[in-house]
């Protein structure tokens, strides 16, 4: 979900994969309710001021106007809510005035009940339930066209938003399946076998890369990065060591943490093109993930391999993965990579590590 910035009215973000924009903003949640109430009882006190003055101050007829614009308010907004996607498919100018319309109609139905509750219908009621259909037909029609103009902003926000991650993960599949398809050439004439494992753990990684862009949970986006690192074992060998320390909240599957999908597979990756594969003893990649307190930590470390000449490739893969949590999660997210020095324990280390809320966010 996210707040408008104009009226704090709690707009619909619903998922990336939807495709049916609504035509309006979804009035019944907590948050839009309220702002509705508040701006229902602020028409009525300004009526009531219009008509009586400061000095003589009528509070019976600010009670009554209250409950009569309350009612319209909030049966108006009721009846809109389900409405909202199935306005989307019209044309806008229908989808406008079977709003505007409906709100009329309860705006006459309301009227005729609370003058009828009052003293019955009288003669001179008629001018009065015409003066509340003109004012509702005023502010209704400002209302309205500020309440969709507002959501086809947010509509044109999702798309983009949309547009944006399907070209940042669209950059990620030729570099990514072209190293993955020269693994297995290199196995094909000499282990024919363990090719035939890799092409079985590649096709399950293609049906991933090829996806629709989104949101998966993050144990199914470890269990492509388990079969990423299968292959790389194949081809490399024993020079290729993995530690895996995941949470069992994670690992269960208890705690979804829904992350974008091939997020992970490129850091892998990195730590093998640039890492392991340029050392000639090879190394250990360790892949630590844990929950703290709403939020999953990701840490993946590798021993620093040779340093190339051009690092653009390496650096455009990073700034992507940085890009794309900042799409999904926005500033809930965070990702930095550091490179640790050489102690007597251990060799220098490149760590990548990223943080993001685990019951997901907004842009």
């Amino acid at each position: 979900m996210q707040d408008s910035p104009a009226t704090g009215v709690e707009v619909e973000v619903d998922s990336l994969e939807s495709d049916t924009p609504p035509f309006l903003p979804d009035m019944c949640t907590l948050q839009a309710v309220f702002l509705l109430v508040m701006l229902g009882e602020l028409l009525a006190l300004a009526l009531t001021l219009a008509d009586s003055g400061l000095a003589g101050f009528d509070w019976e007829g600010l009670g009554f106007r209250s409950f009569l614009v309350q009612w319209i308010v909030l049966l108006s907004a009721a009846l809109l809510c389900p409405l909202r996607f199935r306005l989307s498919r019209l044309p806008p100018w229908v989808a406008g005035s079977v709003c505007y319309l409906l709100v009329l109609g309860v705006t006459l139905v309301c009227s005729l009940l609370g003058v009828w509750g009052m003293d019955g219908w009288q003669e001179e009621d008629g001018p009065i339930l015409l003066g509340n259909l003109i004012l509702s037909a005023i502010f209704a029609g400002i209302v309205l066209r500020y309440l969709y103009v507002q959501q086809q902003w947010s509509n044109q926000q999702k798309a983009e938003l949309r547009a944006r991650i399907q070209a940042l993960q669209s950059r990620i599949h030729p570099h990514f399946l072209f190293n993955s398809m020269n693994s297995i050439a290199s196995l094909i004439a000499t282990q024919p076998d363990k090719a035939e494992r890799m092409v079985e753990d590649l096709s399950c990684l293609f049906r991933a890369s090829l996806a629709e862009p989104g949101l998966v949970p993050l144990r199914e986006e470890l269990d492509l990065c388990r079969q990423y690192m299968d292959i790389e074992q194949i081809r490399l060998g024993d020079r290729l060591q993995v530690q895996w320390r995941v949470d069992t909240a994670i690992e269960s599957g208890q705690s979804p943490c829904p992350v974008p999908s091939l997020l992970l597979q490129p850091l892998l990756e990195n730590a093998i093109q640039h890492g392991i594969q340029s050392l000639a003893g090879g190394g250990l990649v360790t892949i630590d993930i844990s929950l703290d307190d709403g939020r999953v930590n990701i840490q993946i470390a590798n021993p620093v391999g040779v340093v190339e000449s051009s690092g653009n490739g390496n650096q455009m893969a990073l700034g992507n993965i940085d890009h794309r949590l900042q799409a999904h999660f926005g500033l809930a997210s965070d990702f930095s990579v550091i490179t640790e020095p050489a102690t007597d324990e251990q060799p220098a280390r490149f760590i990548a590590r990223l943080r993001y809320p685990c019951n997901g966010g907004g842009a």
